[in-house]
C-alpha cells in the first residue's frame, strides 16, 4: 500500500519527537521505507530530524539518508558529528558513500573517513573519489559478483555465496579472467542448471556484452541502459579490468535529474532549484532569464515606438499585437521542444537539418493558413467587412509562424553545435526572440500594405 504523509500523521510525529518517545519512533517510523521515512524527514525542522535518525536502526537511517534531497541532506549531515557520518557511511553500499563524502569539506571528508570502522569498505570508498561524479566512475559501486572462467560450477556456488554477503542486489555475475579483465556475463539460471564440474568458461555469454568505461559520461551510461532494457551494468577501465557495476536505480536518478535540469531550463531557471532551495539562491537563478525578458520587452517597446503613427492612424493594429506574439512564441516553443526531445533521445539525424527545416516549415505553412484564415475571418466580421486589415493580420500571422518554425528548430540546434544545453531553446530565449521579430514582421507587413 502507497504511503501517505497526511497532515495529522505530520502533527502526530512531531508531537511524539516533542514527547521523546523513542519507542514511537522506533515502531512507527522504523518500519517504513527509508523514502516514505526521508520523506517525513522533510517536513521537520533538523533538530527533529536530528532525534528521529539518532533513534532509528543503523542501517534504515543510513538509507534514509541517502533518499533526502540533496539541499535537506547537506543541512542535517551539518548537524551530525564525524563519527555520526562515518556510522553510516559503513552501512552504505560504496556509491552511496562516495556521494555523502562527496558533499562534505576535505577536512570533514578526512575525518569522517578516519572514523570509519571497516577499513576495506573505507579505502573502496576512497578509491570512487577520485573519478567525477558525473562519469560512470562517480556513478559506480564496488560491490558486484564475479566469476573467474576457469573455476568449476561448484566452486563459483562456494565462493558467490561469500561474495553475496557484501551485495544487496544481485543482477549479474560477471565473468573475469585472472587479471580482472571482463570477459562476459553468466546468467543465474544456466549456472543453477549446470553440472557441479562444468567449467565456467564453458557457460558464460561473451558476445553483444555492454559495458561502460569509467570516463563515460553519466548521460552515455544512461542511453545504454535504456536502449538495452538493462537492470545492471559492468563498469570496466581503460585496461579492460572490471572495476564496479551500476544499477538501475542510480540511473532512475540520473534520468530524473537531467528531466528537471532540462524542464527548469525551459522555464528559465539556471540552476537546479528544489522545494527546499533558499530563497536567495532561488531568486539568482531565476534573476537571469526574467532580466532578458525584461529587455526584449524594452525592444518590443522599441519597435512600437517606431510604428506609433501608423497605430495611430489605424488603432485596430493594437489590438492584434498580442495575437501576435503569444502565436509566434508558442509555435517556436512547439518546434524547438521536438528538436530539443530528438536530441536528448540521440535520434536526431545530423545530416537530416535541412529536411528537418524543411519538415518545420511545411508543418508552418499548415499552421499558418489555419491560423491566418480564422483570424481573417474574426477581423471581417469584427470590422464590418475591413478586406485590408484583415489581408494584413492573416498575412502577418502566417509569416510570423512559419519564420517561428524555422527559428525554433534552428536554435536548439545551434546551441547543442556550440555545447550549450539546446534545452534553454524551449524557453524565454525562444519566447522572447519570437516577440521581437513577430512585432516587426507584423509592423512591417502593415506598412507595405499601407503604403
Amino acid at each position: 500500500m502507497k504511503f501517505e504523509l497526511t497532515k495529522e500523521l505530520l502533527e502526530q510525529i512531531k508531537h511524539q519527537i516533542e514527547m521523546r518517545n523513542a519507542k514511537f519512533i522506533i515502531d512507527e517510523i522504523g518500519s517504513l521505507h527509508p523514502a516514505d521515512i526521508a520523506d517525513i524527514v522533510e517536513h521537520l525542522d533538523l533538530n527533529e530530524a536530528k532525534y528521529l535518525f539518532d533513534n532509528l536502526e543503523e542501517e534504515k537511517a543510513a538509507d534514509t539518508l541517502v533518499e533526502l534531497d540533496d539541499d535537506y541532506k547537506d543541512k542535517l549531515l551539518e548537524t551530525l558529528s564525524a563519527k555520526e557520518i562515518a556510522e553510516h557511511i559503513d552501512q552504505l553500499d560504496t556509491d552511496d558513500a562516495a556521494d555523502i563524502l562527496g558533499n562534505l569539506s576535505e577536512d570533514e571528508k578526512d575525518e569522517t573517513i578516519a572514523q570509519m570502522q571497516d577499513k576495506e569498505h573505507a579505502s573502496e570508498v576512497i578509491d570512487l573519489l577520485k573519478y567525477d561524479e558525473d562519469s560512470a566512475g562517480g556513478l559506480m559501486q564496488t560491490e558486484f559478483i564475479k566469476a573467474r572462467e576457469s573455476w568449476t560450477v561448484k566452486r563459483c556456488v562456494i565462493e558467490l555465496r561469500r561474495q553475496a554477503e557484501d551485495v544487496e542486489k544481485v543482477y549479474s555475475i560477471y565473468v573475469v579472467d585472472d587479471e580482472d579483465v571482463l570477459l562476459g556475463i553468466l546468467s543465474l539460471k544456466r549456472l543453477l542448471f549446470a553440472r557441479p564440474d562444468a567449467l565456467i568458461k564453458d557457460l558464460y555469454r561473451s558476445e553483444n556484452i555492454k559495458y561502460v568505461k569509467t570516463y563515460d559520461s553519466k548521460d552515455e551510461v544512461a542511453e545504454i541502459m535504456k536502449k538495452y532494457d538493462l537492470v545492471s551494468i559492468p563498469v570496466v577501465d581503460r585496461q579492460q579490468k572490471l572495476v564496479g557495476r551500476i544499477t538501475i536505480d542510480d540511473i532512475v536518478d540520473v534520468i530524473q535529474e537531467e528531466a528537471e535540469k532540462d524542464y527548469q531550463l525551459a522555464s528559465g531557471i539556471t540552476e537546479n532549484v528544489e522545494a527546499t532551495t533558499s530563497v536567495l539562491k532561488n531568486a539568482k537563478s531565476r534573476l537571469p532569464w526574467i532580466l532578458i525578458g525584461i529587455l526584449g520587452g524594452i525592444l518590443s517597446s522599441l519597435i512600437l515606438t517606431n510604428y506609433e503613427d501608423q497605430i495611430a492612424i489605424n488603432p485596430v493594429l493594437a489590438f492584434f499585437i498580442p495575437l501576435i506574439t503569444a502565436t509566434g512564441g508558442n509555435v517556436g516553443v512547439q518546434s524547438s521542444a521536438i528538436v530539443v526531445q530528438s536530441l536528448a533521445n540521440h535520434d536526431f539525424n545530423p545530416g537530416g537539418i535541412f529536411k528537418r527545416i524543411f519538415k518545420e516549415m511545411l508543418v508552418g505553412i499548415i499552421i499558418g493558413i489555419t491560423c491566418g484564415a480564422l483570424v481573417f475571418g474574426y477581423n471581417y466580421l469584427l470590422n464590418d467587412g475591413d478586406m485590408l486589415m484583415g489581408i494584413i493580420i492573416g498575412t502577418a500571422i502566417f509569416v510570423v509562424v512559419i519564420i517561428a518554425a524555422i527559428f525554433g528548430t534552428l536554435v536548439p540546434l545551434l546551441l547543442d553545435k556550440i555545447k550549450i544545453d539546446p534545452a534553454l531553446a524551449t524557453g524565454p530565449f525562444v519566447t522572447t526572440s519570437n516577440d521581437i521579430l513577430g512585432l516587426t514582421i507584423y509592423f512591417f507587413i502593415a506598412y507595405l500594405m499601407s503604403a
